[in-house]
C-alpha cells in the first residue's frame, strides 16, 4: 500500500504520512467511517459499511478497545460516522446514506449519546430520516455543524458535488426533506476522459468519500479517492461559502479503499484508513512543516 504523502510543498519538504498502525480487530473488514471520540482525546469510532449494526472502538494506532451495538437499527449501508457534543453531552452520528444504484426512497442517521467504550448494547436517541428534493443520491460524506445545529451531506456521483442540510433535531416529523445548498466544485473535478474511462479504469479519482469538522468548527476536511482537502473557516463564516474557496491541499495520492477520516481531537493532524481487514491506519498534519530557520 503506498503511503498518502502531504502536498503543498516542495519535495525535500514533503515528509510521508505516519502508518501509526493497524486495525486490530479483524471484523474491521469494510471501515466506511470514522470518528473522534467526545469523551477521550485518542479514542476513535470505526464503522463497517454493512453488516450488523455496531461500531468498533479503537485508539490512535488502531489497537482494539470493544465495540457498541446499536439497537433498533439496520446497517444497510452505513458510509459515515460523526461525532458532535450539544449541551454537554457526546454523541455520534451513523449515516445509513450509501446509494450505489440511487434507488432508496430514504435515508437514515442514528443518533447514539457515546457509551464508554466495550462490548455494550444502545438505543438510538433519536433518528433522521430523510429524503433529497430532487430524488435518491448517493452519499458518503457527513459531518455535524454544530454552530447551527444541522447535519452536512455531500454527495458523492454528482459532478459537482452537492452539498445538504439537515436540521440536527428535527422535532417529530417522521421524514423531513434535505435542504440543498448548493454545488461544491472546489474539490477536483474530473475531465470528459476521466468520465468517459471511469468504469474501464476503475478510478473515480474526484468522489468524495468522507468528511469531518473539527470540534471548534474552524476547519473541515473531505477526502476523495484522489487526495484530502481541508477548508479553513472565518469565524461566523457560512459552511456553503467556506467549502466554495479553493482548499488547501493535504494530499493527492489516490487510493480506490480510502473511505474513512476523521480530524484528532486537537484538530492538527488527521486519521485515514481503507476498506480492508487488518487496515492501515495513516496519520497526516494538516499543514505542511514550518521551514527552519
Amino acid at each position: 500500500m503506498p503511503l498518502i504523502l502531504v502536498a503543498g510543498c516542495s519535495p525535500a519538504e514533503e515528509p510521508p504520512s505516519t502508518v501509526v498502525g493497524r486495525l486490530q480487530n479483524a471484523k474491521i473488514d469494510e471501515a466506511s467511517g470514522l470518528a473522534r471520540s467526545q469523551r477521550y482525546p485518542d479514542v476513535f469510532w470505526v464503522a463497517n459499511d454493512d453488516g450488523p449494526s455496531v461500531l468498533y472502538a479503537i485508539d490512535g494506532t488502531g489497537k482494539d478497545l470493544g465495540r457498541i451495538t446499536i439497537k433498533d437499527a439496520s446497517n444497510r449501508d452505513w458510509e459515515d460516522l460523526a461525532s458532535f457534543t450539544l449541551d454537554d453531552t457526546p454523541y455520534l452520528v451513523a449515516a445509513d446514506i450509501g446509494d450505489n444504484n440511487g434507488k432508496r426512497k430514504d435515508v437514515r442517521l442514528y443518533i447514539i449519546e457515546e457509551p464508554e467504550a466495550g462490548d455494550d448494547k444502545v438505543k438510538p436517541e433519536w433518528r433522521i430520516e430523510f429524503t433529497y428534493p430532487e430524488g435518491p443520491r448517493d452519499a458518503e460524506s457527513v459531518a455535524v455543524d454544530v454552530d447551527n445545529e444541522r447535519v452536512l451531506v455531500l454527495t458523492k456521483r454528482d459532478v459537482p458535488a452537492l452539498l445538504y442540510a439537515l436540521p440536527l433535531r428535527p422535532g417529530t416529523e417522521k421524514r423531513i426533506a434535505a435542504e440543498r445548498l448548493g454545488v461544491i466544485d472546489s474539490l477536483p473535478q474530473p475531465s470528459r476522459s476521466d468520465l468517459e474511462f471511469a468504469s474501464r479504469a476503475n478510478s473515480w479519482h474526484w468522489q468524495p468519500t468522507g468528511m469531518d469538522i473539527t470540534d471548534d468548527g474552524s476547519q473541515a476536511v473531505v477526502l476523495t479517492y484522489g487526495g484530502v482537502y481541508r477548508y479553513p473557516r472565518s469565524p461566523g463564516q457560512d459552511w456553503l461559502e467556506a467549502l466554495q474557496q479553493h482548499p488547501v491541499v493535504v494530499s493527492r495520492s489516490r487510493n480506490r479503499q480510502a473511505e474513512a477520516i476523521a480530524f484528532d481531537a486537537a484538530g492538527d493532524s488527521i486519521l485515514i484508513t481503507i476498506e480492508q481487514r487488518h487496515a492501515p491506519l495513516f496519520r497526516l498534519p494538516t499543514s505542511p512543516p514550518a521551514p527552519e530557520d
